[in-house]
């Protein structure tokens, strides 16, 4: 059995860490070794997650390098064969490794094996609803425009596609490999997870690909990086930036369109943290930056531009109860869409 090396980043976890590790020591797949990398910490985050004994896990400390960092720094000591990140706050479906590793055994050519995701709220309840990318055909311009990987606790990527991208800086005073992009580090925001799917993508040959199972349980919480909506979109930008370095043609022709995406995007999350002004201005944003996106995905973008003037203009308890229908019909089309094709 192959070794996988789960990394956990954490900072100011201490309200839901010790549901993560557990998660991680649930998994059917046993052959792992757990990474929990303390990035400075300051509550009591690392002092829950040493009450776990299971010999599996190791503390790693570092001075404060924000997320990438503590990425970067799990993957330069992680021993697996398959390495694989699970946020702080997130949780896994017990079979989240086992089935990822049979994916990828069985698939020789893919480098990323990623899941559907299912939200939790802040108490872990589940809201009912679920990240539903493309799977297959999975392309740099899908990925800068959509991000199909959803969010970084649904991969598990095979060692040597970190290999393939890693380089050498000079960033906190010595010469390290780096993975993740330290200097696209955002306070309070993160993208680069995206910049660095998009570069597997643009620079190696291995394929991105997607089982069906929700087997991620996102957390949505309100103190997250969900909630700092525009400096998201900063991060977001910077992305589009770097990636003129490296892929200038895919940013020529889908810069702005990759751009009025992360607009609507960041839409959603305001409508969710019912600000609908912020909502429609940032849909009408979208749709000026590229007016593509009403003929890519017209049936989103018009749903999320009514949902955000509905939310603006409408009562709140007018618009809480249309909310609750709304997602109660959209998680039930998603359920059944995810049985199908599994079952397929």
């Amino acid at each position: 059995m192959k070794k996988v090396s789960i990394i956990i980043p954490v900072y100011k976890a201490e309200k839901y860490v010790a549901a993560t590790v557990q998660a991680a020591l649930n998994q059917t797949y046993k052959n792992l070794e757990i990474l929990i990398i303390d990035d400075e910490s300051p509550d009591k985050s690392i002092e829950i997650c040493q009450q776990f004994t299971d010999s599996r896990i190791r503390i790693i400390r570092q001075k404060n390098r924000g997320l990438p960092g503590a990425r970067n720094t799990g993957i330069r000591h992680a021993q697996g064969d398959y390495l694989t990140f699970l946020d702080a706050d997130d949780i896994w479906l017990p079979e989240k490794v086992e089935k990822h590793v049979n994916h990828l055994e069985n698939s020789p050519n893919v480098g990323v094996s990623f899941s559907r995701s299912a939200f939790i709220n802040e108490t872990g309840e589940p809201l009912g609803i679920y990240q539903m990318p493309k799977l297959t055909g999975i392309t740099p311009a899908l990925i800068i425009c959509r991000n199909p990987i959803s969010n970084g606790s649904a991969a598990i990527i095979r060692r040597e596609v970190f290999d393939a991208i890693k380089y050498q800086d000079n960033i906190h005073g010595t010469v390290e490999d780096f993975y993740f992009d330290e200097r696209l580090r955002h306070p309070n925001s993160d993208a680069t997870d995206v910049e660095c799917w998009l570069r597997i993508a643009v620079k190696t040959n291995w394929q991105i690909e997607g089982i069906p199972e929700a087997l991620t349980l996102y957390r949505v919480n309100s103190g997250g990086l969900s909630a700092n909506l525009l400096k998201q979109l900063e991060s977001l930008a910077k992305v589009i930036e770097k990636a003129r370095s490296y892929a200038p043609e895919l940013i020529s022709e889908y810069g702005t369109l990759a751009r009025a995406y992360h607009l609507r995007y960041s839409a959603r999350r305001a409508v969710s943290l019912q600000d609908g002004s912020l909502a429609v201005k940032l849909m009408h944003t979208a749709i000026t930056t590229n007016w593509r996106i009403l003929l890519e995905d017209p049936s989103r973008t018009l749903l999320t531009l009514a949902a955000a003037y509905s939310v603006w203009l409408l009562p709140y308890s007018l618009y809480s109860s249309l909310e609750a229908v709304a997602l109660k019909n959209t998680g039930a089309n998603q359920k059944r869409r995810i049985l199908q094709d599994q079952a397929s």
